[in-house]
């Protein structure tokens, strides 16, 4: 089993080269910036069909395993300068980066290449639409509340009547 080693953030010594993985050589694992992690990295295993990120908060080490049909798709993020590419989930803490270029045919080819190798579909995070509006709970304040649509109104109920002989008890 081969491991492919990257650094984000931080370049290595001597290469000017930034995060850049080759999705033909999983399990590939490297180290990821992390806000939230002691020493703000984590650590990335991505394999073909489970992810596992390992970081530390705290002094608490943890590790997730995520299945990769568990996240949404790949998405392209970023501004013209440097663009990346992010295997995305609805957690934003877990949505992993793949490849962060300038190179907009690379990014469009490497983009193609992660989707076809995770079977995931190909995000444009630019053409995203404004979730709609929810509606608002008093637009329908007439109405009965929620557990009482299961009782039947006693008042609507029309009670029988019997018509003729009144029966009273006396003493």
């Amino acid at each position: 089993m081969r491991r492919q080693t990257a650094t984000c953030g931080v370049n290595p010594t001597g290469s000017s080269r930034s995060l850049r993985l080759d999705p033909l050589s999983l399990p590939v694992r490297f180290d990821a910036h992390d806000p939230r992690a002691d020493g703000y990295t984590r650590q990335i295993e991505l394999h073909r069909e489970r992810v596992v990120l390992r970081r530390a908060v705290r002094g608490m080490q943890m590790a997730i395993n995520v299945r990769v049909s568990d996240f949404t798709g790949v998405a392209l993020r970023g501004n013209d300068e440097a663009q990346t590419l992010v295997l995305v989930h609805r957690d934003p803490s877990l949505s992993v980066p793949l490849l962060v270029s300038a190179d907009g045919d690379e990014l469009a080819e490497a983009w193609a290449v992660w989707s076809e190798i995770f079977a995931l579909p190909q995000l444009d995070e630019g053409a995203r639409k404004p979730a709609a509006r929810r509606r608002r709970c008093n637009a329908i304040r007439a109405r009965r509340p929620k557990f009482l649509m299961r009782r039947r109104a006693g008042i609507a109920r029309e009670l029988s009547v019997h018509r003729g002989r009144e029966i009273i008890a006396r003493n």
